[in-house]
């Protein structure tokens, strides 16, 4: 079965713009849940730009799902995180200055980093994937350093109109998905994804995981968290069948 992360991340960008209490992300999880998300994942960045440690902790102590933490390989976010034992870790790339994540890992060029810290976790029975461009040298390189799961970029394929372009990156992504399977990794996918890029992407049975957040945090401010999360789950269903 295909599950569903809900990236809690803009909740709490909200709250921080106003440095104030509302609205808690720990009960937009709890929202979630309740819809039938699988899991909820969450980026806690150098700079708690949103994710503060205390978040973490509440998720930690609340959830009835798994929770996924996107991390950089920063030492002190991945001594806070070890201290959390999420039920999964996912090392992306981080710049201060970016809006949102702006590319995969290049994982050849971290490759010492990575392996040590993907050991760490791992030792610790935290599932660890690393997110990707869609790229067979990259998947294979994830292989190398010892992740168990790769979740595949899908921004580039989310950005191009469509047309041959989009078609051409969705491509890439079979590919990946496919190589990653044939290395004995699990299949994750996100980035940029919506109720409508979502629907080909979704089809691709390979896919066992799908992390989103902004399309559903947008949607949620016009309808609610619950149908936002129900309608998100009904458009993978259908793009299944």
């Amino acid at each position: 079965m295909v599950r569903l992360n809900v990236n809690i991340d803009h909740v709490a960008t909200l709250r921080q713009a106003r440095q104030a209490q509302e609205p808690d992300p720990v009960a937009a999880a709890l929202l979630c849940e309740l819809a039938g998300a699988d899991g909820i994942t969450v980026h806690i960045r150098a700079d708690r730009r949103h994710i503060q440690e205390r978040d973490l902790e509440m998720l930690r102590r609340t959830l009835k799902t798994r929770l996924n933490v996107e991390m950089a390989t920063e030492q002190d976010t991945i001594r806070l995180v070890m201290s959390i034992a999420p039920d999964q870790v996912t090392f992306v790339p981080e710049r201060p200055d970016e809006l949102t994540t702006e590319g995969g890992l290049d994982v050849m060029t971290h490759r010492d980093t990575l392996k040590n810290n993907i050991a760490l976790f791992k030792e610790r029975e935290v599932h660890v994937s690393l997110f990707v461009d869609p790229n067979l040298d990259q998947v294979k390189a994830a292989h190398m350093v010892g992740a168990q799961a790769v979740e595949i970029n899908t921004g580039r394929y989310c950005e191009s109109p469509p047309g041959p372009e989009r078609e051409r990156q969705l491509q890439e992504i079979v590919n990946s998905i496919k190589l990653a399977g044939k290395l004995g990794m699990g299949c994750h996918a996100g980035h940029g994804l919506d109720y409508r890029n979502l629907l080909p992407v979704a089809a691709l049975a390979e896919i066992e995981e799908f992390n989103i957040g902004h399309a559903i945090i947008a949607r949620a401010a016009l309808v609610g968290m619950e149908r936002a999360v129900r309608e998100m789950i009904d458009a993978i269903r259908r793009a299944r069948r």
